[in-house]
């Protein structure tokens, strides 16, 4: 996606609240710079559990990490039963983004995205322009340029295996 004239990319890991990711979701929140924590806004449970999967993420995750609450589903308006009202506080009260969203109508979805970019972007370049701040001020080493790393597998003979393959 475009931020700010700059393309960024993301990958983004979707473990849908399926209980049988919990056990490897903490590994999946190292080294996250964002989370997009959503719930059906026709299902209040849903919305109960964004407390739970908030202590998860400020458990394991790195301190600055960016978090947004998605309300989805907005297209059943008839069955709402979170109001809007009641997310955007929560949203206020634990320093979360906030945005509502229906899949179905494509309503918002490319705007949740824009906005929890652009978040990290925001803070990243925070980050980087404290470090040159830092670094030309003698203080010493600050965030350093991005690496591409290549983790695929090889043995020892440099063919690359499959994952997961016996």
């Amino acid at each position: 996606m475009q931020v700010e004239s700059k393309i960024i990319k993301a990958q983004i890991w979707d473990t849908a609240g399926q209980e049988r990711y919990r056990a490897i979701t903490s590994a999946y929140y190292r080294g996250a710079l964002g989370a997009v924590l959503v719930y059906d806004v026709t299902k209040p449970t849903t919305f109960e559990n964004i407390s739970r999967w908030l202590k998860e993420l400020r458990d394991h995750a790195d301190a600055n990490i960016r978090i947004m609450l998605v309300g989805n589903k907005t297209d059943l308006k008839h069955l709402r039963a979170v109001t809007t009202d009641d997310a955007q506080s929560y949203a206020e009260a634990e320093g979360l983004s906030y945005i509502e969203t229906s899949a179905l109508e494509a309503m918002n979805v490319e705007e949740a995205f824009q906005l929890i970019l652009g978040d990290i972007y925001h803070a990243i370049s925070k980050k980087a322009v404290a470090s040159e701040d830092d670094r030309a001020a003698g203080a010493g080493a600050g965030v350093k340029e991005g690496k591409t790393i290549n983790v695929a597998a090889t043995d020892a003979g440099g063919e690359k295996k499959q994952c997961c393959s016996a």
